[in-house]
């Protein structure tokens, strides 16, 4: 251990309360929603509601009133002194890609229903209300669409994103939502369910879902943006079939080749774009042939990958797609293929609140933590509330192993450190 990691033990070694209201809620999701590999909370799913519930019943438990709103979103709520205000919101999803870690998002809904549990066995009544969100459907692997749950809350699904098919089982997300109680009619008229200007400012606790805060021995940071994403679901390279042995290389379609050309291409523009200081980072998640035509001496006909590219900055959002749009026609020509792309689906890149992130460091530095500036790769819900125009923050904890898969670590130690910087920079708010 290190000597920092000893005195940040001895600092919040008091905080028995938080550290037992966060065990006992990661165990229980973790028994409740567990598939014998990670966890598995899929959006709109049984087991996600499961989640909100078992979160709702402790909350209740602790003596708080709570609701579902029409979003079908846990909402926990700790009155103000002067209950007109603009409320303050913490907190973040409940849902998982399959098979992951049982903290991605869970954190900062356990975290947020900690603080507010403090303040009440304190006696301490905050000038505002302080409600703590658990949000529905902030994962993408279910629908390819990432934010649905916060991004109904702003009116801003459209009935294209209500259309998409869950793979698995046909259902439209406008189906799987209404089915967890999600006032359906009205996310359909695009109608807010949520007016921002009653919302003082949204605080979000999350792990860091890369390995940033573990190499620089950091157990939490403070996030000054948040990337944007454009993204395709599935793109599809059709070439033409044939016999490995029979047709030379200058008549062959061949779809693998092409693909692999293009993915080489964009990696190619990903490095300069790199040298010359641009944020971004390119993914292609998802790639294969047809299981079904698959022989050694075939030459593939189709291949179908996804493609994502993700910055803090619109414009190089928008540049690179560009690029992937201009090496699709080239190679295209080039190999006689033919790429087409499903919907783009985009999620716009975030600036967290500088008030609030100036706030959040004060307090990690009064608790005798590092206050290190960190940007996040990873899309949050925090990302809509900034873009409906509502100050966000949000305070990273150190998470070895990743995210995304069973293996996510975070240490209670530094979550504890985490839930204090919070509840302090809070405090300090709403007093």
């Amino acid at each position: 251990m290190s000597a920092q990691a000893a005195e940040m033990r001895n600092v919040f070694s008091g905080d028995a309360g938080d550290q037992a209201l966060a065990e006992a809620l990661f165990d229980a999701l973790r028994e409740a929603t567990g598939d014998g590999v990670g966890i598995t909370r899929e959006a709109y799913s049984e087991r996600e509601s499961l989640a909100l519930d078992l979160v709702e019943a402790k909350a209740r438990e602790l003596g708080f009133a709570t609701e579902r709103d029409a979003g079908a979103n846990l909402v926990v709520t700790l009155p103000g002194r002067e209950p007109e205000l603009p409320f303050l919101a913490c907190g973040s999803h409940l849902d998982s890609v399959p098979q992951g870690g049982n903290f991605d998002g869970a954190a900062g809904v356990i975290a947020g229903l900690a603080i507010i549990a403090r303040f009440k066995e304190e006696g301490f009544v905050p000038r505002r209300t302080i409600k703590v969100y658990g949000l529905r459907g902030e994962e993408s692997s279910r629908f390819g669409r990432a934010y649905m749950g916060s991004s109904a809350l702003f009116g801003a699904l459209s009935a294209a994103d209500l259309a998409v098919r869950d793979h698995a089982s046909g259902r439209t997300l406008a189906e799987c939502m209404a089915s967890v109680g999600v006032d359906i009619a009205r996310v359909k008229k695009g109608e807010p369910l949520l007016d921002p200007a009653t919302i003082a400012a949204w605080i979000e606790l999350h792990i860091e879902q890369g390995p940033v805060l573990v190499a620089r021995d950091l157990p939490v940071g403070i996030v000054t943006g948040i990337r944007g994403n454009v993204r395709h679901r599935e793109v599809e390279c059709l070439g033409e079939a044939g016999h490995s042995g029979a047709v030379p290389r200058w008549l062959r379609r061949d779809a693998v080749f092409a693909t692999a050309e293009l993915v080489t291409h964009l990696d190619r523009h990903w490095r300069t774009l790199l040298e010359r200081g641009r944020d971004v980072v390119v993914t292609a998640g998802v790639l294969g042939t047809d299981p079904q035509e698959h022989a050694i001496a075939r030459i593939p006909g189709t291949v179908r990958f996804s493609f994502e590219v993700r910055s803090q900055s619109r414009e190089t959002l928008e540049a690179f797609y560009d690029l992937f749009v201009s090496e699709c026609a080239l190679i295209g020509e080039e190999r006689g293929v033919a790429f087409r792309v499903d919907r783009r689906l985009e999620s716009a890149p975030a600036v967290m609140d500088a008030g609030w992130i100036a706030r959040l460091k004060a307090a990690a530095r009064d608790l005798g933590l590092p206050d290190e500036d960190i940007p996040s790769g990873a899309g949050h819900d925090a990302a809509v509330f900034a873009n409906a125009g509502i100050p966000s923050a949000m305070i990273f904890v150190r998470n070895q192993n990743g995210s995304h898969n069973p293996d996510e670590a975070m240490a209670i130690d530094d979550f504890l450190a985490g839930i204090a910087v919070m509840r302090d920079a809070i405090r300090e708010a709403v007093r």
